[in-house]
């Protein structure tokens, strides 16, 4: 089974990442069926490190907004829901239910901080990319960002948790007249060897 032309037009080929936005709300159902494709994206040992705050409140907004960078504000405060991808150090602790067939699985991380900080991260981001490619395959725009103070974001919302955010993704209806031009991409030779 493949996905057709449509579809990789819909999710990849014609898809952009908006810098503006339509007044038309995510529901809260949408938000939840956007996780319940997303989760099923592969990760290592099945750790899905990835933990999601979707900020779609005024007050959200505004607790979000100090961390915010001046070119990302703007845009941020507009979109319909702003998708916090974090990642939980200690996503180990959730092992035995998520790869039950070896219960060892878990002293493989709490004996190696480093394995551990790597395989949440890196999962973590993939799981973000999931997250924006699930997006589009319900019919919604998103913009990725990296311009913000993680530090600010990590004290507001995972003081007491512990989570680290990694990127944030507004979701919601693009507007067209706040896309730019499409820039260029690398050729396959530029980018891929085949050995």
């Amino acid at each position: 089974m493949t996905i057709d032309a449509a579809g990789l037009d819909l999710m990849f080929r014609e898809a952009r990442s908006q810098n503006a936005w339509k007044d038309e709300a995510v529901s809260d159902e949408t938000v939840k069926e956007l996780y319940d494709i997303l989760k099923f994206g592969p990760t290592s040992a099945n750790s899905s490190p990835a933990r999601f705050v979707f900020v779609r409140t005024k007050e959200g907004k505004d607790r979000l907004a100090p961390a915010l960078s001046s070119g990302n504000m703007a845009k941020t405060m507009a979109a319909p829901v702003t998708a916090i991808v974090a990642y939980d150090p200690k996503f180990f602790e959730k092992l035995p239910k998520l790869f039950p067939h070896n219960l060892d699985a878990v002293n493989w991380f709490t004996s190696n901080d480093s394995l551990a900080a790597t395989t949440a991260f890196r999962n973590g981001t993939l799981q973000g990319a999931y997250l924006m490619i699930a997006a589009r395959s319900l019919g919604l725009d998103i913009g990725g960002m990296s311009g913000f103070d993680n530090a600010k974001v990590d004290a507001e919302f995972f003081a007491y948790n512990g989570w680290r955010s990694n990127f944030l993704v507004n979701i919601g209806h693009g507007d067209p007249e706040g896309v730019f031009a499409r820039s260029a991409r690398l050729d396959f030779d530029e980018a891929c060897l085949l050995v």
